[in-house]
């Protein structure tokens, strides 16, 4: 039996990524173009100030490997147990993605016959080229960062979700991303609504192991076309020796809806670009994030609520508490173009630290250029107040059973806001479960 040798993050690893795949020209052409910038591109150093608070000097790319099909006889039976958005709702379909290959697609008839796409996003450069090149890396700044310049070439075992005008799937799409211990996850994820569209994706990020390590090097990329209201939600609990790396865009159009859900908890290091463009007069969007950290993990989420056009609301709610030596970073701008007057933007980061040694960071900003708006911002840090903590002790709770409910409180805000009660209580319990008691 041959053994395959597996490519490496460079020159000689990208040609021999781009011969065992057969793709269209025009992708092929967009792979190469996005290596060459990685190349031109130098790895960020910490005097750069979006990396001043994130250290990525452990970090080894020769490490990894890039995507290759498995050849393991792993199927979404065996993986599915990860996943927890999923329990107790009735989904319209479902992705399963192993180390950047898909293993299994599903989407009801119901669906199909309506002209809803989801699957892999892949395949659909093929069967709907013109569909998914007119999209694929439209919104995306591919030369940010040497990170998206290589995500762009090598993505690999993406997700399409695609709704057509008019179309209201009121079942919520699932997509489970998982990695092995030591895999590598380059997925790419496309959504596009089409005008007067509506659609619910809940999307999990899991480790097959709590301590697995591996390398997640993802993008996600959401159009909204006018009138489409679009739920969101992104679940991601790598394992807690895992490198994660994405940039997240949406892009939402005249009178369109965007609630978008995150709750970050694993990986050993993550570091994300989050961003929301409000291109049409009454856009609106709603992002909520619930970060939690233990040991030394290491969070940063650098938010943008860009608005380009008129009468627009942004609401930008992050929730984190830290505990042990570990750390966030949140860094929001609320960005006002001088067209965009009527704008209305609010962000907020609050947080929980929970230990003498752990830290968040908390950078709000603005940047107003236009002159009849309402932009508000605003940050908070604090610790577990001990007279609560008290009061609860006092009618037979311990310590960290009152510790628990503290957190789980503390959280409620951002859990009042999703309408899956599934969805709720899944994000609740995965919280409860890591609080340890507060020192």
């Amino acid at each position: 039996m041959t053994t395959k040798t597996q490519s490496s993050f460079d020159s000689a690893g990208f040609e021999n990524f781009q011969q065992d795949r057969q793709e269209p020209e025009w992708l092929s052409a967009l792979r190469l173009a996005s290596w060459k910038q990685a190349e031109a591109l130098a790895w960020p150093e910490r005097r750069h100030e979006e990396w001043l608070r994130t250290d990525i000097r452990t970090f080894q790319i020769q490490r990894y490997s890039l995507p290759e099909p498995s050849v393991g006889e792993t199927s979404s039976d065996d993986i599915s147990s990860v996943h927890q958005l999923r329990d107790g709702v009735e989904t319209a379909g479902q992705i399963e993605t192993l180390d950047s290959q898909i293993l299994n697609v599903s989407l009801k008839d119901c669906w199909k016959e309506k002209g809803v796409l989801f699957g892999s996003l892949e395949q659909h450069c093929e069967s709907h080229e013109e569909l998914v090149r007119k999209h694929l890396f439209s919104i995306s700044d591919t030369a940010h960062d040497k990170f998206a310049a290589i995500h762009a070439a090598v993505w690999s075992g993406g997700q399409i979700l695609y709704v057509p005008r008019g179309v209201v799937v009121d079942e919520p799409l699932h997509i489970g991303s998982v990695l092995s211990s030591g895999g590598t996850d380059t997925t790419h994820t496309l959504v596009i609504l089409e005008d007067g569209a509506e659609a619910t994706l809940l999307h999990e990020c899991n480790s097959l192991e709590h301590n697995g390590g591996g390398l997640h090097l993802g993008g996600i990329e959401i159009i909204q076309k006018p009138g489409s209201h679009l739920r969101y939600v992104n679940l991601q609990e790598w394992g807690h020796k895992t490198f994660n790396f994405a940039m997240q865009k949406a892009q939402v159009d005249r009178d369109a809806t965007l609630q978008w859900t995150l709750a970050a908890m694993g990986s050993q290091l993550t570091k994300v670009n989050q961003s929301v463009d409000l291109v049409g007069p009454g856009a609106n969007s709603q992002v909520n994030g619930v970060m939690f950290t233990e040991a030394r993990q290491h969070i940063a989420y650098h938010t943008l609520q860009h608005h380009k056009a008129e009468h627009c609301r942004s609401d930008f709610l992050y929730k984190s508490a830290q505990q042990d030596n570990s750390r966030t970073v949140w860094r929001g701008m609320i960005k006002v173009d001088p067209v965009a007057q009527k704008t209305d933007g609010y962000q907020r980061n609050d947080n929980l630290v929970l230990s003498s040694s752990a830290r968040a960071d908390s950078i709000p900003g603005l940047e107003i250029e236009a002159d009849d708006v309402r932009c508000t911002h605003g940050s908070t840090t604090a610790k577990v107040d001990e007279e609560q903590v008290f009061y609860a002790r006092c009618r037979g709770f311990t310590r960290k059973e009152a510790t628990r409910m503290i957190v789980s409180g503390f959280f409620q805000q951002i859990f009042d806001r999703i309408t899956i009660d599934s969805v709720r209580d899944a994000l609740g319990d995965a919280i409860a479960r890591q609080v340890r008691e507060y020192d």
